[in-house]
């Protein structure tokens, strides 16, 4: 498979080395400020040879990325995060087109099957009023996005899945929270790759639920594999489409 990569700082970087590995062929690296990249512009140029562009910028740029793989028909994985409001502008805009697209706040295998964990625990949750539930991440300093994308993902099952809580609270709380909201806190610092735990407390004990990343290799092998996935597919998905596929709904 022939794979451009828009974004060559460390994220870009492990998933090329990662997909040569994997026998792929690395045909662009886009990225303004890289000097190792191959092209500064994200144009036609940059994205001709690819069967699938993996996708790890900054929220303020990657919707118009994203119209350019709509505009020169190329394959994507999104895996930049912060740009959610705009989810259905961008489901719109790629139905129209010819291309497929897949999506996540987290491509590592080991968060989506967190997610699972989240989402069967909660529904168990659920029918005892006796436990709340919250929860926070950690990322490092150079994160840009708060809360991270994991963590919005993670607070979605919550609420979809746990029956008396209706709304997410994700900035400092100055008050005392209601019954029907879920206090989600971020921590920025360091060289954290990203730590997301999951409380259900009560008044007699408290369960957590914890995933921490080693490395940002995790990603990039989920990425990777998402890219081998959205390959000559049509259409919007999202990395619960995939993993649907691979071990079932």
């Amino acid at each position: 498979m022939k794979i451009a990569i828009t974004g060559y700082g460390k994220m870009g970087q492990i998933i090329k080395q990662l997909a040569l590995e994997n026998g792929h062929e690395i045909v662009s690296t886009i990225d303004p400020v890289e000097k190792s990249a191959k092209f500064k512009e994200l144009n036609e140029e940059a994205l001709c040879c690819a069967d699938v562009v993996i996708d790890f910028t900054v929220p303020g740029i990657v919707l118009q990325n994203i119209d350019k793989y709509v505009k020169y028909g190329i394959n994507a994985v999104i895996g930049t995060t912060g740009w959610y409001e705009h989810l259905e502008e961008v489901k719109e805009k790629v139905s129209k087109s010819e291309i497929g697209l897949i999506w996540s706040g987290n491509f590592s295998i080991g968060v989506n099957l967190f997610f699972r964990i989240i989402k069967q625990s909660a529904g168990l949750i659920s029918n005892f009023t006796l436990y709340d539930v919250m929860g926070y991440e950690i990322h490092h300093n150079r994160k840009k996005d708060s809360p991270s994308g994991t963590m919005n993902m993670i607070g979605k099952i919550l609420l979809e899945n746990i029956k008396n809580k209706k709304k997410l609270i994700t900035e400092k709380l100055d008050r005392k929270i209601s019954e029907e909201e879920i206090h989600l806190a971020s921590i920025r610092g360091g060289n954290v790759p990203g730590t997301h735990v999951v409380a259900f407390d009560s008044e007699v004990d408290t369960i957590e639920l914890k995933h921490t990343a080693r490395s940002r290799k995790g990603l990039a092998v989920g990425a990777l594999k998402a890219a081998e996935w959205i390959n000559n597919k049509k259409g919007f998905y999202s990395i619960e489409d995939m993993m649907i596929e691979f071990i079932g709904g």
